[in-house]
């Protein structure tokens, strides 16, 4: 920076409402100069723009789906062919907006992108995420549907089918995450789901590992695999679950050991740390260093299982970024896991920071569980 670069970006530093008026009057330059200065300012990234907010706050991002989410309980065994009698909710979700909801909660700075409808069920995802994250970069498409998702649970409390309604996310494109880099350019870390085409996916991998930007990917479903990217190396964590595996590889997963084959195929092709979640049954870790077989932390009052895989994940990236060590990692994302899946919701609603971290040491002193 030069000069009067420094001496316009102090005094939007003291006062990041200031006018260019007024700028120009304490600095004696012209307002067209000023107005110059700070159009350079803003193409450097110091400054987001009017008002003229400091770029200093280094967010996570989190890109994907955003979902009413819709679930009928089924009463007595699902009978095919004939009415079943439920009990309906309705709440908000989608795998990384439920991810940023958790990271919010747990105090972590959160920019949420997406794309949405301009109907009500985008006014009640908005409503009801706003207080845990930025929805400043989520664009409205006229003559779409917000993204819904439909989950029939049965008398185990188990996902007996999943519709989903994703068209919105064709949206996200290349294209419009380009616009966007001003946002991903100070990511201290990029979480997406695969509910992107595999062009934007492809996209974020390419810019992620240009601007060395933690990179995490987490997978919907098996139908959505065929949007993993091309390269594989951009990325830090893929947290992923059996079936998944199974899908992209085109290998059944039976065994433990054919679990560690699949870990070690995903490390071969360039992803820094993977985890294969199965179930109940033992989960799998591995990097190039480590390799973990890790039994679940099981409950016995389980009532509802949607929103396990994102609170696991999202406990998993919290502890990373936070720097502990990889069995606390692990343990941390069973526990908010098991934490959610004896709720109603989505995300907890006792979650925090502290709390998570008392969860934490409960477990290491096997004072519960």
């Amino acid at each position: 920076m030069n000069n009067n670069e420094r001496e316009v970006l102090k005094r939007i530093q003291d006062n990041p409402f200031i006018s260019q008026q007024e700028l120009a009057q304490s600095i004696g330059l012209s307002r067209p100069t000023v107005a110059n200065i700070i159009s350079g300012l803003i193409r450097k990234e110091y400054v987001l723009g009017k008002a003229y907010v400091l770029n200093e706050n280094y967010p996570i991002v989190c890109i994907g789906a955003a979902n009413l989410d819709r679930k009928f309980y089924v009463h007595s065994t699902l009978q095919s062919e004939t009415s079943n009698p439920v009990t309906s909710t309705r709440s908000i979700g989608g795998v990384a907006r439920n991810i940023a909801e958790n990271l919010g909660r747990m105090g972590e700075t959160v920019a949420f992108l997406s794309t949405s409808g301009n109907d009500s069920e985008w006014d009640m995802i908005h409503k009801l995420s706003s207080p845990f994250m930025n929805l400043d970069h989520v664009q409205q498409i006229e003559n779409a549907n917000t993204g819904s998702y439909t989950a029939l649970i049965n008398e185990n409390g188990d996902m007996a089918y999943g519709l989903a309604d994703m068209e919105v996310y064709d949206y996200i494109t290349p294209e419009f995450l380009i616009k966007r880099t001003h946002l991903l350019i100070k990511a201290k870390c990029i979480i997406v789901d695969l509910n992107l085409s595999k062009n934007a996916i492809d996209f974020l991998c390419a810019y992620s590992e240009k601007h060395n930007i933690k990179l995490v990917v987490i997978p919907v479903s098996s139908p959505k695999m065929k949007h993993m990217p091309d390269s594989l190396h951009a990325i830090d964590w893929l947290i992923i679950n059996r079936d998944e595996t199974e899908t992209y590889f085109n290998m059944s997963i039976n065994t433990i050991d054919d679990m560690k084959q699949a870990a070690q195929k995903w490390i071969a092709l360039g992803v820094s740390n993977v985890v294969i979640t199965n179930g109940v049954k033992e989960l799998v870790f591995k990097n190039n260093e480590t390799e973990i077989i890790q039994p679940i932390i099981p409950s016995n009052n389980v009532i509802d299982v949607t929103g396990a895989g994102d609170s696991f994940s999202s406990a998993v990236v919290f502890s990373w970024l936070n720097n502990l060590n990889i069995d606390d990692i692990l343990t941390a994302g069973m526990i908010n896991a098991r934490k959610t899946i004896e709720t109603n919701y989505t995300v907890r609603q006792n979650l925090d920071k502290q709390q998570l971290y008392r969860d934490l040491e409960e477990y290491r002193n096997a004072k519960i569980y």
